[in-house]
């Protein structure tokens, strides 16, 4: 059996199912996250009495709900309770799966970049998972610390971590490379907050009811610090998700600066979210997030070409393209480990690649990201005769 074939089709399967684990997990930590902020004091004064600090009423699906959360435990436990603990945990598996096979696997497509750094591939994957066991040592460290116990500079810290591990990850891998390990070493921060602080914090409590302690508040006051942290990474690591389809950032030279940028929006959108919730929010908040945004894309405009040579013609540069562009992008790819040309696009005839003349420019020439680790190898020159056709009609 064709290995491409095979890779084609783990590919599929695994971020499929990262893809429908991802959801139920965020959206399980979206909703408990609504649910906190809406309650009310109970209708009811004998739940009041049953130590129920507050309830929500919601109206769903043809049916009446109520959610009930007690002020520390019940005073007689459930014969079952649901932990929510396996929507992250799969997500995590599925996502260092998917890694593997996309970025180490095909490292030399995906990761590794000679002109930013020349690894082997088995550097390249011992610096990615790297990445992944420092993030989390060094931001558990942080938060258990005394340094820890002040919000707002375990805030400042962890940025200023995001800062660094940013700016080398960009400096060492692909950019496209370096996005996705930024996303996967926050995803990694999160399920571990789940597995090594919350759910053992939530076993303590449930053990303590059981025993007849009063439970230690460290524990919760621990569970719910990192489940603010989880809220406020979410949205950067879903950019994150998708940012392969966006060379114009990963592959700017300030890409790690875009990807800073671009995840405090996503964080300061989050902020807004939840004080939403809780009826307070601020809209400079969401102000704040638009305009990160809107600094990431002016950030992001393409530069006008340096060079100053004159308009290249159809027939200069169509040999070009056959040759560091077409033996990936044909119908039948002739570069190992292709079966198929990426997203569909063919640049084999004339008409097709005068029709993404805007998007050769872009990916070869603007943000120089294709061809991936520069597979067959194209020279600047190259590049820049690309940007010149382009700049000149791409007739």
């Amino acid at each position: 059996m064709d290995a491409a074939f095979v890779v084609d089709w783990l590919n599929l399967l695994l971020r499929w199912a990262h893809m429908i684990v991802g959801i139920a997990w965020i959206g399980a930590s979206f909703y408990f996250i609504w649910l906190d902020n809406h309650l009310h004091k109970p209708l009811d004064p004998a739940d009041e009495a049953k130590g129920i600090g507050g309830e929500v009423w919601a109206v769903h699906g043809g049916g009446f709900y109520t959610a009930k959360k007690f002020k520390v435990a019940p005073e007689r436990l459930p014969p079952e309770l649901h932990w929510f603990k396996w929507e992250a945990y799969t997500t995590l598996i599925t996502g260092f799966f998917l890694l593997c096979l996309v970025y180490y696997y095909g490292a030399d497509v995906a990761l590794i970049d000679p002109s930013v750094l020349p690894l082997t591939q088995p550097q390249a994957i011992a610096i990615g998972l790297g990445f992944l066991v420092l993030g989390w040592l060094v931001y558990d460290w942080l938060c258990r610390s005394t340094l820890g116990q002040d919000d707002l500079v375990l805030g400042g810290l962890i940025f200023l971590y995001c800062v660094l591990a940013a700016w080398a990850l960009c400096h060492i891998f692909s950019g496209r490379g370096a996005y996705i390990h930024f996303g996967a070493m926050l995803g990694t921060i999160m399920v571990l907050n789940v597995y090594f602080v919350i759910i053992p914090g939530q076993r303590e409590l449930v053990k303590a009811k059981e025993e007849g302690r009063i439970p230690d508040p460290v524990h919760g006051l621990r569970g719910r610090q990192r489940s603010v942290h989880n809220t406020y990474f979410t949205l950067p690591v879903l950019f994150t998700m998708i940012s392969n389809h966006y060379a114009g950032l990963y592959g700017h030279e300030w890409n790690w600066v875009l990807l800073l940028t671009i995840s405090i929006a996503g964080a300061l959108i989050r902020v807004w979210f939840v004080q939403r919730h809780k009826g307070n929010a601020n809209p400079l908040v969401l102000a704040a997030g638009f305009v990160f945004i809107a600094f990431t894309a002016l950030l992001a405009l393409p530069r006008p070409s340096a060079d100053g040579g004159g308009p290249v013609s159809f027939a200069e540069v169509q040999p070009i393209i056959q040759a560091r562009c077409a033996p990936c992008h044909a119908a039948k790819p002739t570069q190992e480990g292709f079966l198929a040309p990426p997203k569909g696009l063919l640049l084999e005839t004339p008409a097709q690649i005068r029709a993404m003349a805007a998007a050769i420019n872009q990916q070869a020439a603007a943000s120089r990201v294709m061809p991936p680790g520069n597979l067959t190898n194209i020279t600047d020159a190259e590049r820049r005769m690309i940007a010149r056709w382009f700049k000149g009609g791409a007739q």
